[in-house]
């Protein structure tokens, strides 16, 4: 029987078949738009990203397989509002990159609120988490919050909005991955705080049911997609989570970094661990046996610096990038900060903004495009370091995947610059085949197995030239934080 993924991402979405040996059956994908109306700020349309879903599975369905089930992993943190009514958005979808919540959050911090809100949530007073998103749609739709404490607006992250489109309307639901990463839901109780909920000012009515990661969600409506009607829903997962979940990695000692617009480290744990280096408290997955905890280190700008620095070149893509990079032996002294929505872990500073060091007469095109690639193994190096250091451990591999993951010359960049194998995985859709693998798992059936690594990148770099790589690197950190 096969599972159907649904990988709703930032700047694409991608319906992928996974048949019960784990084989990818076919793919389908689309482009999303990412708009950016102010400096600081991203949003997209809340109905294009719906648009994407449905296109993507039509195109899946029209290929003649019989599909058993539905998983859905998607873009976390990025918030939504809608009219419980007519179904229909009442503003954007405010991005997960998105900094417009940031007077609130620095207000909160004033405050003195930031202690508790990590105590509950274990997240920092970011900009990233949804509270304060959900918080600015509610104050800009009028009678926002009465609406919504009457139920008469519904609001969530984009798999709670996906949820309520293939269903029809009939659940308004998430799991506790996502409701994990909105800074409303209470890591202690696995529901929403009121606290949380009174500060930020989000009535608790207008939030979805958490349910397990592996629950029965709801079954497709008639209409609602190409999909016949009564198809089971049966896993939604944050595809951060989703990936870890792919990659087999169900017990403490394993990492994995998911290279994507942004990148995220995420490492099980058998409780939750309070990070004294900048990384999150979250919940890994939740199913019938209850939830697993996992430590998170979120990088707002990874992949999407090389598609910055790509357009800043005038270059036809990021192939042309790397291939440019690869003209030269290092980057010249270079540095590139990608602060481009603000510094997230291990260091937090959304105020910070990008710059680049270290140019001379002698700097060419190459030397910025090696140090665009550098800086994306850069940031994962930092997180990768305090992940270490909160678990008490050394970590003796990465696990990677997602889309950058793809790039060869930055993967081994990345095994030199932290000085361990990285193990990449063998399909780039790995949060879609952790999102297909605990459907089965929902359904009762045989779940598809663990696919191995399609390549091990081995550490090549001097302890010298990394330390010098690595303290030019926090030089220019420091310069972005003033």
């Amino acid at each position: 029987m096969a599972i159907l993924a649904i990988d709703q991402g930032t700047t694409n979405t991608k319906a992928v078949l996974v048949g019960p040996d784990g084989e990818i059956l076919a793919t389908a994908s689309r482009s999303t738009r990412v708009v950016y109306p102010r400096p600081g700020w991203a949003e997209q349309s809340a109905d294009e990203v719906w648009a994407s879903v449905a296109e993507v599975i039509a195109e899946i369905v029209a290929k003649g397989f019989a599909i058993g089930a539905v998983g859905i992993s998607n873009q976390r943190e990025s918030a939504v509002l809608w009219d419980a009514a007519s179904g229909r958005p009442v503003g954007p979808v405010v991005s997960w990159q998105c900094g417009r919540s940031a007077p609130r959050c620095e207000a909160l911090k004033a405050e003195g609120c930031e202690p508790d809100v990590l105590a509950r949530t274990g997240l920092t007073l970011n900009p990233m988490f949804s509270a304060g998103k959900l918080a600015w749609l509610l104050d800009a739709v009028p009678d926002g919050h009465v609406r919504a404490a009457r139920g008469q607006l519904k609001a969530g992250t984009v798999d709670s909005w996906l949820l309520w489109n293939l269903t029809g309307g009939a659940r308004h639901a998430t799991d506790h991955s996502n409701a994990s990463r909105t800074q409303l839901m209470n890591l202690a109780t696995l529901d929403w705080d009121p606290e949380m909920a009174r500060l930020f000012g989000v009535p608790v009515e207008a939030l979805p049911q958490i349910l397990p990661s592996d629950a029965m969600f709801g079954e497709t409506a008639r209409g609602a997609t190409a999909l016949p009607a009564g198809t089971p829903i049966h896993a939604a997962m944050g595809d951060s989570h989703a990936a870890l979940y792919g990659h087999g990695l169900e017990g403490p000692g394993g990492i994995k970094a998911t290279c994507g617009t942004g990148s995220s480290l995420m490492s099980v744990t058998r409780e939750r661990v309070w990070s004294a280096h900048g990384l999150s408290s979250t919940i890994a997955w939740s199913r019938g046996a209850g939830a697993l905890h996992a430590l998170e280190g979120n990088i707002s700008v990874s992949g999407h610096t090389a598609a910055f620095v790509t357009k800043l070149l005038g270059l036809k893509d990021e192939r042309a990038l790397t291939d440019l990079a690869l003209t030269v032996p290092d980057s010249g002294g270079v540095v590139l900060v990608p602060a481009l929505a603000g510094l997230g872990a291990p260091h937090w500073r959304d105020e910070a903004r990008g710059l680049v060091s270290g140019m001379n007469l002698g700097t060419t095109p190459a030397h910025l495009a090696r140090a665009a690639l550098e800086a994306v193994a850069l940031q994962i190096h930092d997180v990768f370091m305090a992940m270490q250091a909160d678990l008490h451990m050394d970590l003796p591999v990465l696990n990677v995947d997602g889309g950058a993951s793809r790039n060869d010359m930055l993967m081994q960049l990345l095994a030199d610059l932290i000085d361990r194998p990285v193990l990449r995985a063998d399909a780039a859709e790995l949060s879609a085949l952790g999102a297909a693998r605990l459907a089965a798992e929902g359904m009762g059936i045989s779940a598809p197995p663990v696919r191995p690594a399609e390549r091990t990148f081995t550490p090549a770099m001097t302890a010298g030239a990394r330390g010098e790589i690595v303290d030019r690197w926090q030089d220019a950190l420091r310069r972005a934080m003033l």
